[in-house]
């Protein structure tokens, strides 16, 4: 099995199930000589829902996924002068939405974006800001970008027509107005915001978002709220994602909102942490044991789903073992 992103996939197959439900809870008519098929509903787009925008702090504020399907945590932080945006969404919708829940909460003229990585519902969104919006990206971020971010919108252009029909016009990524190394200060009016690079972890170019005085982190992928990690890059590895996980810690958060699911605590980066310690050591047992890659991936997947019950997508589980099998000499 291919040991990148799955997230593709999966979403496929929630989408495939979704219809799915649709159709069996569609109402079925009472006999008749030529009784017409139930219409099952088409699954709603992967676009930011507008109207529910929550407060988190004095300075930060949330358009949360609802745990939908290729939709991320959008982040909004306003200070005195400018807002900053985190994670746009995916298409040209979702970034109108975005742009006018910003415009709901500050007059702001001064918009900055970040992407916490490069994957299409985390910056494609970015095309319905206005041409003055700056973006502030990592240099591992703009490589992957470069690299892998057209094949990205492709192949979630591919997964159905609902998901292409949110990517149309998306045909390249705005130039960012601010290329930094390991991380750059952002002073909003009032609200200084550190912006850094970490990782690989989920990518190459993981990028997490701390608003310094409101102690509120957007972790990204690097640690997210029942939700298994996802290795998603030939860069990604788990040495560098505990690393990652280290300097989360040393930020001392109060409130974590990861790039996809509930906004939690810090407690989050423990439990991200005691997950890839012990799925290390048990890669290491079975390759001791002579356990091929895939039989250990295989093992794990089922083992590590029964131990984290209420995690999503542990699919997840089964790239993740075969990367750490691979950095096992």
């Amino acid at each position: 099995m291919n040991i990148f992103d799955l997230r593709a996939r999966s979403c496929c197959v929630i989408l495939a199930a979704m219809s799915s439900l649709a159709a069996a809870q569609a109402p079925v008519s009472a006999p008749a000589p030529t009784p017409a098929p139930a219409t099952p509903h088409a699954p709603a787009p992967p676009v930011v829902k507008e109207g529910t925008t929550v407060k988190i702090s004095q300075h930060v504020y949330l358009i949360p996924d609802e745990k939908a399907a290729m939709v991320p945590n959008v982040g909004i932080i306003v200070g005195s002068k400018a807002t900053l945006v985190v994670d746009p969404g995916m298409g040209v919708r979702s970034g109108e939405v975005v742009l006018r829940e910003a415009r709901k909460i500050s007059n702001n003229a001064e918009f900055y974006l970040v992407n916490t990585h490069f994957h299409s519902e985390h910056t494609t969104g970015e095309a319905a800001f206005p041409a003055s919006a700056k973006i502030v990206r990592a240099v591992a971020q703009q490589q992957d970008i470069e690299e892998l971010g057209m094949k990205h919108v492709a192949r979630f252009s591919g997964v159905s027509p609902v998901i292409a029909d949110v990517l149309q016009g998306i045909n390249g990524f705005r130039v960012p107005a601010e290329l930094f190394e390991k991380e750059k200060t952002l002073d909003l009016g009032g609200v200084r915001v550190r912006v850094l690079r970490l990782g690989p972890g989920h990518t190459r170019g993981d990028t997490v978002v701390f608003v310094e005085g409101d102690r509120v982190l957007f972790s990204g992928d690097l640690a997210m709220k029942q939700l298994f990690p996802a290795f998603a890059t030939p860069q990604s590895r788990s040495q560098s994602w505990l690393a990652s996980l280290d300097q989360l810690s040393a930020l001392k958060p109060r409130t974590v909102i990861g790039a996809h699911y509930p906004v939690t605590d810090a407690s989050v980066i423990g439990e991200y942490r005691d997950y890839l310690k012990a799925l290390q050591a048990r890669v290491a047992e079975l390759k001791r044991q002579g356990k091929t890659s895939d039989e250990t991936a295989e093992q794990l997947r089922a083992e590590f789903h029964a131990k984290y019950p209420d995690w999503s997508q542990p699919l997840r589980v089964h790239p993740a073992a075969t990367v750490i099998y691979s950095e096992l000499k």
